[in-house]
């Protein structure tokens, strides 16, 4: 007998997390577009309708236990735990439901599935929550913390408030943008923003040695009236 796909709408998913339908559907669509090498996108994500209040059909996703746990990973802290919980409970439910309309099975066997399934569930939990640390970004704190020193360290190669390069705007902005495109190329991220916070000491450290490259520095050179690089 072929086996039916259990899923969740993402209506559903949208109350478990608290966040608006729209807003979870451009999550599911982002995370669809950064797993663009996966060709089967819909072992997570299923592409689906449903009929709304005014009796209007709408877009939506139906989310398999795989997708729920793609998207639970794009979520940090207790909100993620209770997201994973309540997505958990949600298909044992619906496993249980599935299981009321197939034939008996035997106290043996009802058990043993039980137990794998409880085991199942409880690795799944205590995997998400060992990963916590390092897929959790770094804080609006950290974020602070970072951005003052990006500004020290910048002003810093400029020559100061006072001089030419700072004052120059143009200097000014480049310097700032390839700080942080180096920060972000060294911790392969597209925003500083989201650094894991389990290397937020390594970027500490890391910011105040940034060199400028060649073509910049050769700016801040002349807009300082420093006639070599060497």
């Amino acid at each position: 007998m072929e086996t039916i796909e259990q899923t969740i709408t993402s209506n559903e998913v949208a109350k478990m997390v608290g966040r608006t339908h729209d807003n979870v559907l451009k999550d599911i669509r982002n995370i669809i577009k950064q797993i663009g090498g996966v060709k089967n996108h819909e072992s997570y994500f299923i592409e689906s309708t449903y009929t709304n209040s005014q009796n209007k059909e709408l877009p939506n996703y139906l989310l398999t236990k795989k997708g729920c746990e793609l998207y639970s990973t794009r979520m940090t802290g207790a909100k993620g735990t209770q997201f994973a919980v309540a997505y958990i409970e949600r298909f044992n439910q619906m496993e249980n439901q599935l299981k009321e309309a197939m034939p008996p099975i035997s106290n043996t066997e009802l058990l043993l599935e039980t137990a794998l399934k409880h085991e199942r569930n409880l690795a799944a939990v205590n995997e998400r929550l060992d990963k916590l640390e390092t897929e959790t970004i770094i804080n609006s704190s950290q974020r602070r913390k970072i951005q003052g020193l990006v500004r020290s360290t910048v002003i810093k190669i400029l020559g100061g408030k006072k001089s030419n390069a700072y004052k120059n705007k143009s200097i000014n902005r480049a310097a700032f943008s390839n700080c942080y495109n180096q920060l972000k190329a060294v911790f392969d991220v597209a925003s500083y923003m989201d650094i894991p916070k389990a290397r937020f000491i390594e970027a500490i450290d890391l910011i105040p040695k940034w060199k400028p490259d060649l073509e910049l520095q050769a700016r801040i050179n002349q807009a300082n009236g420093i006639s070599s690089l060497w």
